[in-house]
C-alpha cells in the first residue's frame, strides 16, 4: 500500500476500476474529520462519511430535511459532530467565535454533501452574543429539529463576564440555558436537545451560590461545576419542553481538544504529554474528537435514541448521573437562578409554536 500527499488530504492507493469519467485509481481520503472514496486525479467525491457517523453506528440515517445547530462546531468534537450529521443530509449551522475556521467546517460540510450549511458567530461569555445566535438561527430557518449545546470552555484563570458571572459557569452553562429557551419556540415537535456534560459532574458537591464571585478560584472546580449545571439543566428542561426531547452526555476524554487551552498549566501539561503520545498507548484511557462525537451524534440522529428524555449517557447508553446531579431541590434552584441571571421573563421555558 502506497500513500500521497495532496494538501490536508491522505490518499491511501488501494484499486483500479473504471470510473464514471474514465479508468482511474480509487483511493480512500481521510480530510480532518471526513473519510471517503475519490477517484485519484480529479478528486470527485463518490462516497463520503464523517468518522463519528461510524463510532456512533448511524450511518443508515437519513437526516435530509432536518435543521441542525451545533455549538462550538470549529474545532474538536463540535466540528465531528457537525461533519457527521451533516454527511446524513441534514442542514447544518455551524457556531463558533473564529469565522475562518467556522468557513472552513462550513466548506468541510459542502465536500460531505451538505450543501445547506453556513456559519454563525458569537461570544457565549456575552448574553447579548447569544441572543443575537438565537435571532440569526430564526431568520436562516423555519424550524430546528436538533440543539446540539457543545460550545464550552475550561479557564485557569477566573473573570467575571459583563453580567458579572463567573466565566466558566457563563459560557458553559448559562449561555446554552438562555440559547435554548430563546430557540423553544421554533423546536420541532420531535426535535432533540442535547447537552454535551462530562462525567467530572460529579467533582462539584456544591451549590451555585458564589457564581457571581471568583474569589479563591479553580479551574477545575469551576469546570465540574458548569458540568453539573448541564445535567441539571437537562433534567429540568426534560421535564418542561412539550414534546422535543432533552438529553445530555459525558463524550469521553479527548487531550487533542482545544476545550484545555485554558486550563491550569499542571492540567495542560499532563493533557500535552498524553496527546503526545501514540495512539495505542492512550485508546484504552482517551478519546480522539471522532469517538467522543459518537454519543453526541447518536443521540442527536439514531431513531433508538427518539424518545430518550431527561437521561444522562455515556458510550451510547444510559447511566446514572452523580448523586447531587439528582438532586430535584438543586435543580429547581439552579433553574431559577439561571432564569434571573440571563434576563430572562418568567420562570419557564417559552411556550413553543405548535404543528411541525
Amino acid at each position: 500500500m502506497t500513500q500521497a500527499e495532496d494538501g490536508d488530504v491522505w490518499f491511501a492507493l488501494h484499486a483500479r476500476d473504471v470510473t464514471p469519467r474514465g479508468v482511474g485509481t480509487f483511493g480512500t481520503a481521510l480530510d480532518g474529520g471526513v473519510r471517503g472514496l475519490f477517484a485519484v486525479g480529479d478528486r470527485t467525491p463518490l462516497v463520503m462519511r464523517a468518522r463519528a457517523v461510524d463510532a456512533a453506528g448511524v450511518a443508515d440515517v437519513d437526516l435530509g430535511g432536518r435543521n441542525v445547530l451545533v455549538t462550538g462546531a470549529t474545532s474538536g468534537i463540535g466540528r465531528e459532530t457537525a461533519l457527521a450529521l451533516g454527511s446524513l443530509g441534514a442542514t447544518v449551522l455551524v457556531h463558533g467565535r473564529d469565522e475562518a475556521a467556522g468557513e472552513r467546517v462550513v466548506g468541510e460540510l459542502r465536500r460531505v454533501g451538505a450543501e445547506a450549511a453556513s456559519f454563525l458567530p458569537a461570544d457565549f461569555a456575552s448574553l447579548a452574543s447569544v441572543e443575537d445566535l438565537a435571532a440569526a438561527v430564526e431568520s436562516r430557518v423555519d424550524g430546528l429539529d436538533v440543539l446540539v449545546n457543545n460550545a464550552g470552555g475550561h479557564f485557569r484563570r477566573g473573570r467575571l463576564t459583563d453580567a458579572g458571572v463567573e466565566r466558566t459557569f457563563a459560557v458553559n452553562h448559562l449561555a446554552p440555558f438562555l440559547l435554548t429557551a430563546r430557540l423553544a419556540p421554533i423546536l420541532a415537535d420531535d426535535g432533540r436537545v442535547v447537552t454535551v456534560a462530562s462525567t467530572v459532574h460529579g467533582r462539584y458537591d456544591g451549590d451555585f451560590s458564589e457564581v457571581g464571585s471568583v474569589a479563591d478560584y479553580d479551574g477545575l472546580d469551576a469546570y465540574a461545576r458548569s458540568k453539573l449545571a448541564n445535567v441539571l439543566f437537562t433534567l429540568e428542561l426534560a421535564e418542561r419542553l412539550d414534546g422535543p426531547t432533552a438529553t445530555c452526555c459525558h463524550p469521553g476524554f479527548v487531550p487533542g481538544s482545544r476545550l484545555w487551552r485554558n486550563a491550569s498549566l499542571p492540567v495542560r501539561l499532563v493533557v500535552s504529554a498524553l496527546a503526545a503520545l501514540p495512539d495505542p498507548i492512550t485508546r484504552r484511557v482517551a478519546d480522539t474528537p471522532a469517538t467522543a462525537a459518537a454519543t453526541g451524534t447518536y443521540l442527536a440522529a439514531a431513531p433508538e435514541a427518539a424518545d430518550w428524555n431527561g437521561v444522562y449517557v455515556s458510550d451510547c447508553e444510559p447511566t446514572d448521573p452523580a448523586t447531587q446531579a439528582r438532586d430535584d431541590d438543586l435543580r429547581e434552584r439552579l433553574w431559577d437562578l439561571s432564569v434571573e441571571l440571563s434576563g430572562l421573563d418568567g420562570d419557564d421555558i417559552p411556550a413553543r409554536e405548535r404543528g411541525r
